[in-house]
């Protein structure tokens, strides 16, 4: 059986590295075929990791630097060579298959396109995630990464999609999307006409649904939907915001009175239910997709479950071939791009 080796950014992210070594312990139990590599301080990765039996195994490389999260990319990228986050990317060249880091996004951005290179077809990585909708999850992107984009970058990001969809959510066929101010061809910037007038020509190898708007991204409708690092950084953060709001209001609204804590007694097993589905943790491990190697960040404030999780998207893209099914379909289409 085919082993997994996955590097970890030991001391990236709010809780690192405790969080980082429990994780791992938990991703451990749910794959046991994985390997890992620890990049951090010794003197203190050592002690939480022989505190793991399932973890005995696993290999620190040793250093004192780290990338913190207010770091400006432009100023830590020349000089970060020696960091954990750095050496952890550095290894997907020559010794993992995958890389997860909680620390910060930017620099992590700057140092996957730095040393792992975008892989030949693509112009522009773009990051991509999950969210909770009400028949599943849907991959969305990109998400921050490129602010402005042209028709050829969405072709990219629809084909990067459909893969991630695949091997990820492990959809057989998914149907892909452009978001758009409306759903009628004549709607949106030219550049997203013309990149669905040729998604449309590319129908036996990704399936494409037309337009969706915003207020039907948990829908369900599709399964992957494709915009700008712009326009996807905005719906993400409105989402999180909203879903932020939402449980707290509801919390606060069965705290009021003794007919609202009988309500939620009542309740208690469906309310558990909805609170799994919309658990922020479950989505965790946001993907750099269209390098050379698999680079995943976890959100910088999750615990063990989440960053667990975030292992798991690496693991997955890893042992199904991701980078390889993707240079596939590259092949296939780049006499489109023009």
């Amino acid at each position: 059986m085919k082993r997994i080796k996955i590097s970890l950014d030991a001391m990236g992210g709010d809780n690192a590295p405790q969080i980082v070594v429990e994780g791992a312990s938990e991703a451990m139990t749910r794959y046991p075929d994985i390997d890992f590599v620890f990049f951090g301080n010794k003197t203190i990765l050592k002690p939480l990791i022989n505190n793991k039996h399932n973890l005995s195994s696993s290999e620190i490389i040793h250093t004192v630097e780290y990338i913190k999260p207010n770091d400006k990319p432009s100023n830590v990228i020349r000089r970060g060579a020696n960091t954990s986050m750095a050496l952890a990317i550095k290894s997907v060249k020559n010794q993992s298959h995958a890389m997860v880091s909680a620390g910060n996004t930017g620099v992590l951005m700057g140092f996957s396109k730095l040393f792992l290179k975008t892989i030949s077809g693509i112009n522009r990585p773009a990051i991509a995630a999950c969210f909770p909708t009400k028949k599943g999850e849907v991959c969305m992107l990109d998400l921050g990464a490129n602010i402005e984009c042209d028709k050829n970058n969405l072709i990219q990001f629809a084909l990067m999609g459909q893969a991630f969809a695949k091997i990820v959510i492990g959809i057989r066929n998914p149907k892909v999307s452009l978001l758009n101010v409306g759903e009628e061809e004549i709607k949106g910037f030219t550049y997203l006409q013309d990149a669905s007038e040729t998604l449309k020509n590319l129908s036996k190898i990704i399936n494409y649904c037309g337009y969706i708007e915003g207020d039907r991204i948990t829908d369900g409708l599709v399964d992957v939907i494709v915009t700008d690092g712009f326009t996807g950084n905005i719906a993400l953060k409105t989402a999180e915001g909203t879903a932020g709001f939402f449980t707290n209001s509801l919390k606060e609204s069965l705290k009021k009175s003794i007919f609202s804590k009988l309500g939620y007694f009542l309740a208690k097993k469906s309310l558990e239910g909805f609170r799994a589905h919309m658990d922020p943790r479950k989505y965790n491990g946001a993907v750099f997709l269209g390098l050379n190697g698999i680079a995943v960040k976890s959100h910088g404030g999750t615990d063990s479950f989440g960053f667990a999780n975030a292992i798991g998207v690496a693991y997955d893209m890893a042992k199904y071939n991701f980078i390889e099914d993707l240079k596939k379909k590259l092949s296939i289409t780049t006499k489109h791009l023009i």
